[in-house]
């Protein structure tokens, strides 16, 4: 419940190593331990323990900025490696094993910067794609790391993507593990992205052909997110215009707008958390270079419902955001702590909220 977490929240975790600004962080668990990855303007990607409570990990082997990065379902589930995908102003995409402390694959076919990557929820996370200043979005195969399609119709660089979730309608789909390519464009599987040229679009996987096009923010779209369950068919966006914005897939129209931040909007998430039991997922949360991160009534455009403000001097801006789902902490009386908020900040800084 929301209310819980915004009765009780406080910061119960911060990680430092990083030197500068964290644009990216990712969390899953991997054999029964709970990790975070992270990428920062330092050009270096961390790994961090949270049960150790430290970093364990870090790879320095991109020569510019980490702008973001994702833990591989695929790698762990296919050859239980513990990997992570990272994508950098160097032109590169990397997979980095943490556990034996080494690089994999290279995707080096985009020409400018890569900024947002995704893995696919089907076929066990086998495909990824990625957005980069080049104004194309590229989809690969994790397997054969080869790349499968180029969507090519932004006007300037691509910031953030992601890929629709899982259809179970689908009953050969829930596990999918031997879906090709043909099958994800028959299940109409698509690309959601937003570009410096202050558009959203959607892409189908199969032909590469744009579905749709949204117009509205007035500024570089920094964040795109499709929603799941009930929300299926919308998706969320952060933008340099100050504004996080609700659309409607169907309808190709903007459902809601929700003003309050005063700076850049760089990261927005539907939130696990429900208000006064009225359905699921209709909190939804930002984070900007005001340094708040707000939460959000997606029924309605009132008034932020709460708003977590970061320390002026350790933290300046937020800059990206991540719900985790921690173990419970046998020894912690009364409350405890299962859905946290974990975000990075301008001043190199991850913190926990729970």
């Amino acid at each position: 419940m929301f209310d819980t977490f915004r009765s009780s929240s406080k910061l119960i975790t911060k990680f430092t190593e990083h030197t500068s600004a964290v644009y990216s962080i990712d969390y899953s668990t991997f054999d029964d331990c709970q990790f975070i990855c992270s990428g920062s303007h330092d050009n270096i990607v961390r790994v961090c323990d949270i049960n150790k409570n430290k970093q364990i990990q870090s790879f320095n082997g991109h020569s510019d900025f980490v702008y973001c990065v994702k833990f591989s379902s695929y790698h762990y589930r296919n050859h239980h490696q513990n990997v992570i995908c990272s994508s950098s102003r160097d032109k590169t995409i990397r997979f980095w094993d943490f556990k034996h402390n080494r690089q994999l694959q290279v995707f080096d076919e985009h020409t400018e910067n890569v900024c947002g990557i995704e893995f696919s929820q089907f076929s066990g996370g086998k495909y990824l794609c990625s957005g980069s200043f080049d104004k194309t979005i590229c989809l690969w195969d994790v397997e054969t790391s080869k790349l499968l399609r180029v969507f090519n119709r932004h006007t300037d660089g691509v910031l953030c993507v992601d890929i629709s979730p899982l259809q179970s309608k689908n009953k050969n789909d829930n596990n999918n593990e031997s879906c090709d390519i043909g099958v994800i464009g028959g299940n109409g599987y698509t690309i959601c992205s937003g570009s410096w040229d202050n558009t959203i679009r959607i892409w189908d996987i199969e032909t590469t052909k744009q579905c749709n096009l949204f117009k509205g923010h007035t500024d570089c779209v920094n964040s795109v997110k499709y929603g799941s369950n009930e929300l299926l068919n919308t998706i969320l966006s952060g933008s340099r215009d100050e504004s996080v914005c609700l659309w409607d897939i169907r309808s190709g129209k903007q459902i809601q707008v929700f003003n309050g931040h005063t700076d850049s909007v760089n990261a927005v998430e539907y939130s696990p958390f429900v208000t006064r039991n009225i359905g699921n997922s209709n909190v939804i949360c930002s984070g900007s270079t005001d340094n708040t991160i707000r939460f959000w009534d997606i029924r309605s455009n009132m008034n932020e419902l709460y708003m977590i403000k970061g320390d002026d001097k350790e933290d300046d801006r937020i800059l990206c955001l991540k719900f985790i789902e921690l173990k419970k902490k046998n020894k912690t009386k009364n409350v405890t702590y299962d859905l946290n908020l974990c975000y990075g900040s301008n001043k190199g800084h991850i913190c926990i909220w729970g």
